[in-house]
């Protein structure tokens, strides 16, 4: 199977697994443009949907749902198929937090060992902190990389859902990766599968309809 394949079989897991690859690029916008303008459509977008006036809430929310789309992907990709895609890329859908490959580009890596340097790189440096850089809401650093742990434990129990025989390749990685560059300070493993708590809090318990989440640092 080629990337696009892999890609295509992996989206039957759930939305946040799923990249579209190929097609036309009506409709789509480079991903380095939206963190250059700072996300700054999808941030209004969530903060009218929760009924806020924080742009650091909707920013946290926006920058959290797109670390989740980005790392439910490449664990997949690595630990069930061992290719890793190419991100680099990456489109966003215009009207919404979609994602587009153009072309189905990856790369091989071992299944039963995916070297998580590697992963970081794609997701946290070729993207995450890009998208930090361009936000214009004043936001903490530990708070966005505290986001990017807990939805990198949440993509891992989520693909351990879907098969249940990656749950041993999958903690393992995961638990590699909460120890890899600025992931390793953003919380701490607390129990047995994948129990996280992390050092900082998204701030969703700050919207009106909003409460804790179960790895808050505030529980």
């Amino acid at each position: 199977m080629n990337i696009g394949e892999v890609l295509a079989e992996i989206a039957s897991y759930g939305e946040f697994f799923t990249i579209t690859v190929g097609g036309t690029g009506t409709g789509w916008q480079p991903v380095r443009q939206v963190y250059a303008n700072g996300s700054a459509d999808l941030i209004d977008e969530t903060v009218r949907r929760y009924n806020t006036t924080d742009l650091r809430i909707g920013a946290s929310l926006v920058q959290f749902s797109h670390a989740s789309r980005l790392w439910s992907p490449v664990l997949a990709c690595a630990l069930g198929h061992g290719m890793v895609p190419d991100l680099s890329g990456l489109e966003r859908a215009d009207d919404g937090a979609r994602l587009r490959l153009p072309d189905p580009v990856g790369e091989p890596v071992d299944r039963d060992d995916p070297p998580p340097d590697l992963l970081y790189r794609v997701v946290v440096q070729q993207h995450l902190e890009p998208l930090a850089a361009g936000l214009r809401v004043k936001i903490a650093a530990g708070l966005l990389f505290g986001n990017a742990a807990s939805a990198l434990v949440e993509a891992s129990r989520a693909l351990q859902e879907a098969r249940p025989d990656l749950r041993g390749p999958a903690t393992r990685l995961t638990e590699s990766l909460l120890a890899t560059g600025r992931l390793a300070n953003a919380g701490v493993l607390t129990g047995p599968n994948l129990a996280f708590r992390r050092r900082s809090c998204c701030l969703y318990y700050r919207t009106p309809a909003g409460s804790m989440c179960s790895d808050c640092a505030l529980a």
